[in-house]
């Protein structure tokens, strides 16, 4: 079964996006190569579902997170080596080889230039990356708990694979004449075309392992542990937002018999910022990628439903609150289906009038408290809700405190059991010197 993270979900939670500022996705992509970076764009779009499956990646991370290593050539010079590499696989015959070679440097002498520059380009940037890169390969076989021995041992030892380490071993810097181009272009792209498509799958999956083990190191994060679907739950100590510099963590633990956390606080205290950090835990940890916490053990989820910044849609009619209805009857619909999901709504109803946002946060907050296979996070304002809930025992109260410096709010961003007494709302508008403005 495929990972469920809609379009809302992944908007809120900041996934995706090689250029959108401070996304999970441009903060780990750290490749060096096209395919590294498709690659990992594909593992945020797909999350994995089964435990062992997730384990096994973190095991892949980490060992290049403990084994600092680079890949031993430059953005650049694997470039062209791809782009040439990649045009291969059209036959198996040396002759038409010999004939697109000629005919390339035909051209040449002609003064059409570029077609026979490119191919010759890129024949010697897959020369000197190769003449790198197996070696590298080879010092990594050494290693006892290196990920892809076996995939690295198979390949290098192919018999389809010896002619290319042969040409390579005794190659020197000498000018090549056509008929070697000829023969290099006919090993390379065609005779040793499947053997060259695996290497640079293995490359990539290096160039993706490398990245993410260097952001793990950097930034201190550590690898989750994933346990079966079936024993439901999730906790991570420490918790914070990996992309926020000197983050402040706190703790969050549910289980099927306290599977809601109820989260109260004024503005700015740091209520959203917290329920995006385990979001974020949650979905990384699927992917199989380190979280941004100090430890972290979670059953598998079928995805992240979350609500923190719907919008009305104007074209089709459709109001902030009503929006927000829906929101929560697509979450209703998936959970009352029987999958298991953590659901995150940050004040849920905010759209409508106090009395009716407390009935509906109410009545929606019990209501899902039956089903415990799931795992919800609601903040809200009004913190009578909160009392009405008390009686309901699988339900969490946490809360952001505010910290008054004469009539300055400040905030501690340290989550506390319990459910906030503070209104400052007023108070803020005082100091800003509103009012006084308007007489």
């Amino acid at each position: 079964m495929q990972f469920h993270a809609d379009k809302q979900t992944l908007t809120d939670l900041n996934v995706l996006g090689k250029y959108n500022a401070g996304s999970l996705f441009s903060l780990f992509n750290r490749t060096i190569t096209a395919g590294g970076e498709k690659l990992m764009d594909e593992m945020f779009r797909y999350p994995l579902t089964s435990h062992s499956g997730i384990n096994d990646r973190c095991e892949i991370f980490r060992f290049f997170s403990s084994n600092r290593v680079a890949l031993p050539f430059s953005r650049d010079e694997f470039e062209s080596a791809e782009q040439y590499l990649m045009s291969g696989g059209a036959n198996d015959h040396y002759l038409f080889s010999l004939l697109h070679t000629g005919r390339r440097f035909l051209l040449n002498r002609m003064g059409l230039k570029e077609e026979y520059q490119l191919a010759r380009n890129g024949l010697r940037a897959s020369i000197l990356v190769l003449k790198k890169l197996i070696p590298f390969l080879q010092a990594l076989q050494g290693q006892a708990s290196y990920p892809f021995r076996e995939e690295t041992e198979q390949l290098l030892t192919a018999a389809g694979f010896q002619p290319l380490l042969q040409f390579l071993s005794r190659s020197g810097k000498d000018r090549l004449s056509l008929l070697q181009e000829a023969s290099l272009d006919h090993l390379f792209r065609n005779k040793s075309y499947r053997h060259m498509h695996q290497l640079l799958g293995l490359v990539y999956r290096i160039d993706v392992a490398i990245a993410v083990g260097g952001v793990a190191g950097e930034k201190a994060l550590v690898f989750p542990v994933a346990l079966p679907s079936a024993e439901a739950g999730i906790r991570i100590k420490a918790c914070r937002h990996p992309s926020l510099e000197n983050a402040i963590g706190n703790d969050y633990c549910s289980h099927a018999h306290a599977n809601i956390c109820f989260l109260t606080g004024a503005n700015m205290a740091g209520k959203s910022t917290f329920m995006k950090s385990v979001g974020a835990a949650c979905y990384l940890a699927h992917m199989g990628f380190p979280v941004a916490a100090e430890e972290m053990q979670f059953a598998v989820k079928q995805g992240i439903f979350s609500s923190i910044n719907v919008s009305d849609n104007l074209n089709q009619g459709i109001s902030h609150f009503y929006a927000e209805v829906l929101r929560v009857k697509e979450v209703a619909t998936a959970v009352c289906d029987g999958h298991n999901y953590l659901v995150i709504f940050d004040e849920l109803f905010k759209g409508t009038n106090v009395k009716d946002a407390f009935d509906a946060t109410l009545e929606c907050t019990k209501a899902f408290g039956q089903f415990c296979h799931s795992d919800f996070i609601i903040s809200t304002h009004i913190i009578e809700v909160g009392e009405e809930l008390k009686p309901f025992s699988n339900v969490q109260f946490r809360y952001m405190p505010t910290v008054m410096k004469g009539h300055t709010p400040t905030y501690t961003y340290r989550m506390q059991e319990g459910i906030t007494a503070d209104r400052q709302g007023m108070m803020i508008i005082g100091n800003e010197g509103i009012l006084e403005m308007m007489e």
